[in-house]
């Protein structure tokens, strides 16, 4: 039984993790937003909103990018007012992205957007699965194979 559980989840997290699948929820969630906002640079936005200022590098790292992609959509999203270059202070010849007001409420609406999936899409369930689902799914993540520090 152990195996066939774990085997499930894996499949179920290959369905989740495609390309494709983030592609095709990156663009119903920035479905009326900005128009800089799309499934190529939302992972950038969103990245920004959880990293706090990066590098082009390091936000790249993190959201699994190279560099020179991360930069080019970066432009698109500073030319729409979303994010900013700014001097590092830690190292005067490198650059920070930050996001502006304007991209922490484009990232705002992303997050009631994906929430009130959520919630449609758990709708039929009883509500006591719904919050046992939850719970489950932040242990699995604070403490399964994704959790922080298992690289």
């Amino acid at each position: 039984m152990k195996n066939s559980t774990g085997r499930d989840i894996a499949d179920a997290l290959g369905l989740l993790l495609r390309r494709s699948t983030r592609a095709r929820l990156y663009g119903r969630l920035t479905e009326g937003l900005e128009e800089a906002v799309d499934d190529l640079t939302y992972p950038v936005i969103s990245g920004l909103a959880r990293t706090g200022p990066a590098s082009a590098a390091d936000l790249g790292r993190e959201i699994g990018l190279d560099r020179t992609t991360v930069t080019r959509r970066a432009d698109r999203l500073e030319q729409a007012g979303l994010l900013q270059r700014r001097p590092d202070p830690a190292d005067g010849r490198a650059t920070l992205l930050t996001l502006t007001d304007a991209g922490h409420a484009v990232i705002a609406a992303t997050r009631r957007q994906l929430a009130a999936a959520i919630e449609d899409s758990l709708a039929t369930w009883p509500r006591s699965d719904a919050e046992t689902f939850a719970r489950l799914l932040r242990r699995f993540v604070d403490e399964g194979p994704f959790a922080a520090g298992e690289d």
